[in-house]
């Protein structure tokens, strides 16, 4: 009989955390097992569907103690009836409910360690370290691995790297003049504008202040006369903030330079549009997919000094100047970001080819869509203890 895998997810909504668990039910299907997500459900829950899902609609976005706890007990019942092989985690709220039920059930318990998540507190530290109770913990970057082994002394045989995979609507070869046309066109941007893109969520710890200034300081040197600063995501319900950053906008008089677009759904196009991707985070990302989708299409980027960035970045002095994909610059630091875009943007057209053929062969080595499926699969196999032959698509058979 053909495994089956249950993955255990608050929402079926956008996100990183939701993506992988669309990407990795694709891969158990793929692979000739059986698929169920757990999840209250959302806007990829008819997508999951089509591929070949069953959805368990149960309330597991809850962190109210005692919805937890009856969550835990359905979760048991279910695993038992549909004969459950493995569960898999991807939050903390429902994976204290995952990791009773496999113990109850005597299941493998595997979870995906996605966030940096915030500590101040004992309490806090509690809720989080479910994420570091797995039989098997995925961690989405060296950076997250080691968080996991300071934070609650996981041993590393416990922890498995495995770097988000990119799937292949990422390439240069899948976007059409059209579409180009029609984003440049919705932003205002004018035929031979150079676009500098930060696709962040307006959030502080993103960092589009700095951004912002360091716009300000080439404005003044009189260095952005074809350049364009998008700064798309959504605001999430943060009105103010999104406020405030009109505000710095209007004060620098970058009204024709800087632009809050919202959320761009076609994102694949605004990374093949922008001359540079920008991550000014000045908190650590413990991934950051924003960095290897640029680079999935020769698009340079410049990033700050923390947390997994450093990984996914090839920039000197860890690399020399000629197996660069880009910079990483200091966190919070305006005129060294202002700095490095000042140097990207005065790179000649065959240099920027140069570093953007180089970041397309970074992520086609190290971040494929299809290596990520098969280090998946390949945990489950080690847990479950199966024999398992490997497929013509590249991922193993359950």
């Amino acid at each position: 009989m053909p495994s089956t895998i249950l993955q255990v997810i608050p929402n079926l909504d956008t996100g990183g955390a939701e993506l992988s668990a669309l990407e990795i039910n694709e891969a158990i299907i793929q692979a000739g097992g059986r698929s169920i997500i757990a999840t209250q459900g959302g806007l990829l829950e008819p997508t999951a569907r089509k591929q070949g899902a069953e959805i368990f609609n149960i309330s597991v976005a809850s962190k109210n103690p005692l919805l937890i706890i009856k969550n835990s007990i359905e979760l048991a019942r279910f695993v038992k009836r549909e004969r459950v092989s493995l569960i898999h985690a991807r939050s903390r709220a429902p994976a204290w409910s995952a990791f009773w039920a496999a113990r109850y059930a005597r299941l493998p318990f595997v979870t995906t360690y996605h966030g940096a998540y915030n500590e101040n507190g004992p309490i806090k530290r509690l809720y989080n370290g479910v994420m570091a109770r797995g039989d098997v913990v995925i961690a989405n970057s060296k950076f997250t691995a080691q968080l996991i082994k300071q934070r609650y002394g996981t041993p590393n045989y416990k922890i498995k790297v495995i770097y988000r995979g990119v799937d292949n609507k990422f390439s240069p070869s899948q976007i059409s003049e059209k579409r180009k046309l029609e984003l440049r066109s919705s932003w205002g941007v004018k035929s031979g504008q150079r676009i500098i893109l930060q696709a962040a969520r307006l959030t502080a710890w993103k960092g589009h202040k700095t951004l912002i200034k360091a716009a300000e300081i080439l404005y003044k040197a009189g260095q952005l006369d074809d350049v364009v600063f998008i700064l798309a995501g959504d605001s999430q319900g943060r009105i103010s903030y999104r406020q405030d950053l009109q505000k710095l906008i209007s004060h620098a008089g970058l009204k024709d330079h800087v632009r809050l677009v919202g959320h761009v759904s076609d994102i694949e196009v605004a990374f093949n549009e922008a001359y540079l991707n920008v991550i000014s985070s000045i908190e650590p990302e413990a991934f950051g997919r924003t960095s290897v989708e640029a680079q999935a299409l020769g698009c340079p980027v410049i990033a700050t000094r923390l947390g997994a960035p450093q990984e996914t970045v090839l920039a000197e002095p860890e690399v020399s100047r000629s197996d660069r994909t880009g910079w990483l610059v200091e966190a919070g630091d305006a005129e060294e970001l202002a700095s490095t875009i000042k140097e990207a943007l005065i790179l000649s057209y065959q240099q920027r080819c140069d570093i953007g053929r180089r970041a397309i062969l970074n992520v086609q080595t190290r971040f494929s869509l299809e290596k990520m499926k098969q280090q998946t699969l390949d945990v489950y196999e080690r847990l479950l203890n199966n024999n398992l032959v490997t497929s013509d698509n590249n991922v193993s058979q359950f």
